[in-house]
């Protein structure tokens, strides 16, 4: 991980150039690392995750809609799926970095409540109540699993009354 110029007291250091970029959108920095494979300059903040390559934002995305990351040891790769199927993210992180542990903690922040949905012949689906950490609103989230389509018979019923369920565990209409 390469330290430049500071972002306000208390963060980690950040390259002047993200530090101009990101501008506001990066109050409150905690983790800063660079991918290896495209030269992009990753920052976590409190609210969102960003890439910022060649003074251009490449990746700005809320912490709520982080799926899954994963990481590994031997070729530094974390990689991260998104809840809205975009395409996912692998980044080769430089160690020492707490970039992959401060993810976890910001994707396990935004977890309020969620629930697995089984929908027959090994097909399942997660329910999920998620904070948005920007503005601390609560959402619904549904997030089929590999080969369940939203259109099969009985998906939509039965992940809408579990969502349903959680929505009004937490006081949600």
């Amino acid at each position: 991980m390469r330290l430049f110029g500071r972002l306000g007291r208390r963060g980690p250091d950040v390259p002047d150039e993200v530090s101009s970029v990101l501008g506001d959108r990066a109050r409150v920095v905690l983790s800063v690392a660079r991918d290896e494979r495209s030269g992009a300059d990753l920052v976590a903040t409190t609210t969102h995750v960003y890439a910022v390559r060649s003074g251009d934002v490449v990746l700005e995305r809320p912490w709520h809609m982080v799926d899954t990351g994963s990481w590994d040891d031997q070729t530094r790769q974390l990689t991260v799926q998104w809840v809205d199927k975009a395409p996912a993210s692998v980044w080769e992180v430089e160690l020492p970095s707490t970039f992959p542990q401060v993810l976890r903690e910001r994707v396990q922040a935004t977890v309020v409540l969620s629930d697995e949905v089984d929908l027959g012949s090994k097909r399942r689906a997660r329910v999920v109540v998620r904070k948005d950490l920007a503005t601390q609103a609560l959402l619904g989230q549904t997030i089929l699993g590999r080969g369940v389509r939203s259109t099969d018979p009985g998906v939509r019923d039965e992940t809408r009354a579990a969502l349903d369920r959680l929505r009004e565990q937490v006081g949600l209409d």
